[in-house]
């Protein structure tokens, strides 16, 4: 939920001023949100419950330095997202998967060999579905992790290029090049649910 701009400022201020009962009410304001997040990318609760914990003490190690220019939600939504990132190059590497089977294969003319069909009119309102939501975020996560943490970073939690790249210490093109791989193999492994045939 989100704090008003006048209370939040009050927050603010009780929090550099060390009040105990200001970093409660952030806790309990943005744990929920933060927990989401730190789950999307980990796939992992207890990893997940780690990050959340380790972001609120980047935030309460950086309140002073907090400029103020973004909303507490948004800052911290980003140093969780950080300390998910942070996890995750932590674990073994594994040899990344290829995705080159799920993305579009084209003819020597240069066009696709079969023409995507448009979704538009019903995705949303399958989408709307909880069933049909499971299924897209299961095939989300059926994505090698490059691809996977490019997508939710730009299209789940709305980061622009400049600022995924920045948390993914890449540039923006291999943002852009990742991101649009990322989407070609989702709609392959969506095409199960909305009836159109994989690309080859």
């Amino acid at each position: 939920m989100a704090v008003p701009l006048v209370q939040e400022a009050e927050l603010l201020a009780a929090l550099r001023a060390g009040q105990e009962v200001a970093f409660e009410t952030l806790v309990r304001t943005h744990s929920g949100q933060m927990l989401s997040v730190c789950r999307r990318i980990l796939r992992n609760e207890e990893e997940a419950k780690d990050a959340v914990q380790e972001a609120f003490v980047s935030a309460f190690r950086g309140i002073q330095t907090f400029a103020g220019t973004a909303r507490l939600g948004t800052w911290l939504h980003r140093i969780a997202v950080n300390a998910s990132l942070m996890k995750l190059r932590s674990r073994k590497r594994r040899p990344e998967e290829s995705i080159d089977d799920l993305l579009p294969g084209f003819q020597e003319d240069g066009h696709a060999r079969i023409q995507p069909r448009d979704w538009s009119p019903s995705a949303p309102q399958l989408v709307e579905t909880r069933e049909t939501r499971e299924f897209v975020r299961g095939c989300i996560d059926q994505l090698p992790e490059t691809y996977r943490v490019v997508l939710l970073l730009r299209d789940i939690e709305e980061l622009d290029t400049a600022e995924a790249a920045e948390v993914l210490g890449v540039s923006d093109g291999v943002v852009k090049v990742r991101l649009h791989r990322a989407r070609h193999a989702l709609r392959t492994l969506l095409a199960a649910r909305f009836g159109e045939r994989a690309s080859s």
